[in-house]
């Protein structure tokens, strides 16, 4: 009966969770809190039904910097970026490489209203069991991981190889500031800063990121990597 009911649960999330709206670009804040508050709950509830870690739920607000989005671990909010607010630079950097305004508006929404809430989560999950990385590309890549599983286990397939397109054409444009023979993973803790402040640059490894993880089939289901993780 517990097996029925808790596949019950799980097929009710994905149906609820390919309705909502999510990976589109929100001209109304109040209804992408909404949206990306169900999707914190759902993915703290996914996760302490496999172990009770995550004693206090994140909370999304809306916050536009120019991380776009990111996780706070003092206040524990996952602060969300909306398009109207965003620095024409940066708005520049979408519309550049997607091809034109519109294109450009619509990655921003498929990635930063969508793709990368469960990976803020991610690193929600890190710090509420004190499992951070020491390294900085290996928190990354955790959290795209984490994103990638959580959005394939709900339905959202389609999305995801809309993001897994854009990612390629991206990355296609974008030169990689690695040096020649440099190690990549040690490139990005040793010049974090620096790439951050820099979208061409950190868009490098995020999106090549996105990639790598996208094509792996190694990786299994949401709730198996999330166990693994836990147990280890």
């Amino acid at each position: 009966m517990k097996y029925v009911l808790l596949t019950l649960s799980i097929f009710l999330y994905s149906n609820l969770f390919s309705q909502q709206r999510l990976f589109k670009t929100y001209e109304d804040s109040v209804q992408l809190i909404q949206d990306a508050n169900l999707v914190v709950a759902n993915f703290v509830e996914r996760v302490n039904k496999i172990k009770p870690v995550i004693t206090q739920q994140p909370k999304a607000i809306l916050n536009t910097k120019p991380y776009l989005i990111f996780y706070s671990s003092r206040a524990n909010v996952i602060n969300l970026p909306l398009w109207d607010q965003v620095m024409t630079a940066q708005k520049g950097f979408f519309n550049q490489l997607a091809g034109s305004e519109s294109q450009g508006k619509t990655v921003f929404g498929l990635f930063f209203n969508g793709f990368y809430l469960p990976h803020e989560m991610g690193h929600a999950l890190q710090t509420a069991i004190q499992k951070r990385d020491s390294s900085l590309y290996r928190n990354e890549y955790f959290a795209n991981e984490v994103a990638i599983l959580y959005w394939r286990a709900a339905n959202r397939t389609k999305e995801l190889e809309q993001c897994y397109r854009y990612a390629k054409q991206f990355v296609s444009q974008l030169k990689s500031p690695v040096p020649s023979g440099a190690d990549e993973e040690t490139y990005f803790n040793t010049h974090y800063n620096e790439l951050g402040a820099d979208p061409f640059k950190y868009g490098f490894f995020q999106f090549n990121q996105f990639i790598r993880i996208y094509e792996d089939a190694s990786l299994g289901s949401f709730d198996d990597y999330i166990r693994k993780y836990l147990d280890k």
